[in-house]
């Protein structure tokens, strides 16, 4: 069953720009989420968050367990 969405004359023409020639806004769509689901799991792998340089890794290590001699 097919549905409708309403959309501004801009936000169409928008959507419209991704498009090649004689392909549906379905297929646009569908290829617009694939790339922001692309790129959210690219970002949260790439993330940087809660993450240490290798320098401060071997500092802390260093701190942790220091050498015997």
């Amino acid at each position: 069953m097919m549905s409708t969405i309403q959309l501004s004359p801009e936000t169409k023409n928008t959507i419209s720009s991704f498009g090649i020639r004689g392909e549906t806004f379905e297929t646009i769509i569908k290829r617009i989420y694939a790339l922001a689901v692309r790129e959210q799991l690219r970002e949260f792998l790439m993330s940087s968050e809660n993450c240490i340089s290798l320098e401060q890794f071997k500092k802390e290590i260093k701190e942790k367990w220091p050498r015997s001699k």
